[in-house]
């Protein structure tokens, strides 16, 4: 099964007080291309991020987006910190045993002291499993992402596939009748062009001719073409370059095929090959 490189997936876990955040966009790329937006609290978190990444996808351009997120409405436990408590209360007793006129500390002073609460806050360490967590669902997430793209854009190549082949089918039965029919009323504007030609020589110049015209070899190349892009297809896995180098390779033999086109009919079926080798190009693009 192909993926495609667009892809989106957000995850939120919460850890009380504070919530972990992480967003992945992903568009199609040549490489792989990571962009990180990460606050300073999880700063830490990139190299998991990148690793996490790369071991999962192969192409694509990927904006990562992670962030905590304090909650404003999550109740905070107040905690006295009791050593330092303890420590201010000894220091009170001793400055008021040299100057019992001192006023005492007021519960305001006492609160506002550094580090007499205690810190509630939660530190990386403690949240990398719930970081690493959240990393793995957001990018299973992206994936299935990229692999629901990427079914809808091989249905949609196999689509224009199916008309291919009906072109080709079209027109083949058709060639070598083409060919004789080019061939007699080449061969009869040479001859009153050229009354002195023998019929030998009209011979040789409209088979050399007929051979630059015929387009049996370009359409049993098209159809092999066709063949191994349905293979890809079938095989999946990163087939974005593969398939990419093929519609460059079906687009040659359209080209070819309409610049030796001998009819009307012929000309408008090259055309619409174009036309449906064009439309699977730009969703081959986003093919990883």
């Amino acid at each position: 099964m192909i993926h495609s490189m667009t892809g989106y997936a957000v995850q939120t876990r919460d850890l009380g007080p504070v919530a972990l955040h992480l967003e992945l966009r992903s568009v199609n790329s040549r490489y792989l291309d990571l962009a990180f937006r990460i606050n300073d609290d999880l700063r830490q978190a990139e190299p998991m991020l990148r690793e996490a990444i790369t071991g999962r996808l192969g192409r694509g351009k990927v904006e990562c987006r992670f962030n905590l997120q304090a909650k404003d409405s999550a109740p905070r436990d107040i905690a006295i910190n009791g050593a330092v408590l303890n420590q201010l209360k000894a220091a009170q007793a001793a400055v008021l045993a040299g100057f019992p006129q001192a006023a005492s500390l007021s519960v305001g002073e006492v609160l506002r002291w550094p580090g007499i609460l205690a810190d509630d806050s939660v530190t990386f360490e403690s949240m990398q499993a719930d970081i690493a967590a959240t990393i793995a669902a957001a990018l299973d997430e992206l994936v299935a992402s990229r692999r629901r793209e990427g079914e809808k854009l091989a249905e949609m190549i196999r689509g224009r596939i199916a008309r291919m082949r009906e072109l080709v089918t079209t027109v083949q039965p058709r060639v070598p009748a083409l060919v004789a029919e080019y061939q007699e009323k080449l061969a009869n504007r040479l001859r009153d062009a050229a009354a002195t030609l023998d019929d030998d020589r009209i011979r040789l110049e409209v088979g050399l001719f007929a051979q630059r015209v015929d387009v049996a070899e370009e359409l049993s190349r098209l159809s092999t073409h066709l063949d191994e892009v349905e293979r890809i297809l079938k095989a999946g896995g990163s087939a974005g370059k593969r398939l990419d180098f093929l519609m460059q390779e079906l687009n040659r033999e359209a080209n070819t095929l309409g610049s030796k086109a001998m009819a009307a009919d012929m000309t408008a079926i090259a055309v619409e090959l174009k036309l449906a080798i064009e439309q699977m190009r730009e969703q081959v693009q986003n093919v990883e």
